[in-house]
């Protein structure tokens, strides 16, 4: 109890992203620092840190879409420091964030993280799986990273049709954050049908966003955005509830390391649509 005692829980700042980099590494996640400062961005009172000591030994962020959705990422505990309760008292600070404000609050748990949070009352919605490959290593020439203000536009309704909630505010970042040019296809008619965003990540690169309401064009979509990647390791969360098989990696040399569990507690709200692709990312949905 008394360990308990010593753990004060406040606001996160961007003055503590080095040592909450240094978290993440130790849990071998793959967000950069621009990751926790979107995060920040995102909701800047809705991320909080554990401090011990005067040290940051734990983390949990949330991010509110469309006043309706919460999303709880990023809960971190430094090795040491478990089984004091840190990680039960962040859950709860988010929770108390979200409740009110929300309706639904999901997240991303691995299998070994799932009995904590039935705890709390979430229940298994669908599968992710996290695939790891490499990009292809021939260099393509320079493509211009801008998104006029018209796909820009449907490309943002695209994706409210697909994950059922609106992101406009980590999409648009996404997207002026992007390490290479979104891929974007239309259809005959000028119909956005899909796109793919990617970023840098300290262990791979992380293509996602994935998106497309035609499932023929996901290898193409693929291919092209693995092209502007000139030979990095990749990871991409695979949403096995889309209407496209895996083979579409597998085919393209990637393995599955592991899987997660996306689960919600609250009201029953839309899942992710199968349009979805590859997510945004565990920590945001």
């Amino acid at each position: 109890m008394q360990a308990r005692e010593q753990i004060e829980i406040r606001l996160l700042l961007e003055s503590d992203i080095p040592a909450a980099m240094q978290l993440k590494e130790t849990a071998g996640w793959n967000q950069t620092e621009e990751d926790w400062r979107r995060l920040l961005m995102l909701e800047s009172n809705g991320c909080f840190g554990a401090i011990k000591d005067g040290s940051l030994v734990g983390t949990t962020t949330t991010t509110t879409y469309d006043n309706n959705l919460g999303w709880i990422g990023m809960v971190l505990v430094q090795p040491q420091n478990r089984r004091l309760g840190i990680a039960t008292t962040l859950m709860r600070t988010a929770l108390n964030y979200l409740n009110g404000r929300v309706s639904t609050i999901k997240l991303d748990a691995t299998y070994a993280g799932r009995p904590v949070y039935e705890q709390f009352g979430f229940q298994v919605e669908s599968l992710i799986e996290r695939w790891i490959g490499m990009s292809n290593s021939k260099t393509c020439e320079p493509q211009n990273r801008a998104v006029d203000s018209d796909t820009r536009r449907d490309l943002l309704e695209l994706d409210r049709r697909a994950f059922s909630a609106d992101r406009t505010n980590l999409i648009n970042a996404l997207i002026d954050e992007a390490s290479v040019s979104p891929v974007i296809r239309r259809s005959s008619e000028g119909v956005l049908s899909g796109y793919v965003l990617a970023r840098r990540g300290t262990k791979a690169d992380y293509v996602g966003p994935m998106v497309t309401i035609v499932q023929e064009q996901a290898g193409s979509l693929l291919d092209q955005m693995l092209d502007q990647l000139n030979g990095r390791r990749v990871y991409i969360d695979f949403n096995k509830a889309c209407n496209i098989n895996s083979s579409v990696l597998s085919d393209r040399g990637f393995v599955k390391e592991r899987d997660l569990i996306r689960m919600r507690c609250g009201l029953v709200s839309k899942t992710t649509s199968p349009f979805v692709v590859g997510i945004a990312g565990p920590e945001v949905g």
